[in-house]
C-alpha cells in the first residue's frame, strides 16, 4: 500500500523560506506525477503545483510562479515543495498527492490524484 508522508512544514516569517518533503512509500513512486495542493481555512484546496514522473517538468499555479520550486528524488522516493519569499497569503494545510495513472502527465486537478498525504501547516507571522 502506498502511502505520503509530509515533513517540515511550521510557523516562518514573512518573505522567509521554507521546505516541505513527502516521503513515498512504496516501488511505483518513480511513475507517479506528483502534486502539491493547499488549502487555506475555510477554503477549497487549491493547486499549487506538481512535477511529472521523469522530475523534467514542473508547472505551478500562477500565484507561487518564481517563488516555489518542486522536485523529487526517485531513488529516495521523496518530493519537495521548496517555497521561497512566502507572503501571508500562503499560509494553508498543505498537502503532497499521487497521481498513480503511471508515467502519467501534470494534472492540475484534485480529482486526478487517488493518494493524499496528511497535510502539513504552514503558517506566516508578520
Amino acid at each position: 500500500q502506498v502511502q505520503l508522508k509530509e515533513s517540515g512544514g511550521g510557523l516562518v516569517q514573512t518573505v522567509g523560506s521554507l521546505r516541505l518533503s513527502c516521503a513515498v512509500s512504496g516501488r511505483s513512486f518513480s511513475v507517479y506525477s506528483m502534486g502539491w495542493f493547499r488549502q487555506p481555512l475555510g477554503k477549497e484546496r487549491q493547486f499549487v503545483g506538481a512535477i511529472d514522473w521523469t522530475g523534467e517538468r514542473t508547472y505551478y499555479t500562477d500565484s507561487v510562479k518564481g517563488r516555489f520550486t518542486i522536485s523529487r528524488d526517485n531513488d529516495q522516493n521523496m518530493a519537495y515543495l521548496k517555497m521561497n519569499n512566502l507572503e501571508p497569503e500562503d499560509t494553508a494545510m498543505y498537502y503532497c498527492t499521487a497521481n498513480t495513472a503511471e508515467n502519467g502527465p501534470i494534472c492540475t486537478s484534485v480529482a486526478n490524484y487517488a493518494l493524499w498525504g496528511q497535510g502539513n501547516q504552514v503558517n506566516l507571522s508578520s
